[in-house]
């Protein structure tokens, strides 16, 4: 639900009243979003990537086998972090949901196991008319 522009207004004010009181502070505020946490770990997994590369090729210049192998899970690790991160990652102007539920592919909330059984039952009881 978008903001009224009254709400708007009030919220621009409080921004510049935070930017004018303590700079730093609101700079700080700034960069803390789950898109920016995101990103930087993306970066993070793509610089691990790449040094799991060099262990690799080391490994494989010093004839060492294990060093092959820690630089070929390094980069496994790596790039399982990358994808989850990215798949993670808010899109550009989307607000992530703060406590919403997590949802199925047809949209519905996820039940727990023992809400579709006790479902399934109460279906079988009305079925037979009891």
């Amino acid at each position: 639900m978008p903001l009224s522009e009254h709400e708007q207004r009030m919220l621009e004010q409080m921004e510049r009243a935070l930017y004018a009181e303590d700079p730093k502070f609101a700079s700080a505020l700034e960069g803390s979003g789950l898109r920016t946490y995101t990103r930087r770990r993306v970066y993070q997994a793509v610089a691990g990537f790449l040094v799991g590369i060099a262990l690799l090729m080391a490994g494989m210049v010093a004839k060492q086998v294990w060093l092959s192998v820690v630089g070929f899970l390094v980069m496994l690790g790596c790039a399982v972090l990358a994808v989850t991160g990215w798949r993670k990652a808010p899109k550009p102007g989307e607000q992530p949901a703060a406590g919403a539920p997590h949802t199925r592919r047809q949209g519905r909330p996820k039940r727990s196991m023992m809400d579709r059984i006790e479902e399934r039952w109460q279906r079988r009881r009305d079925e037979q008319g009891h």
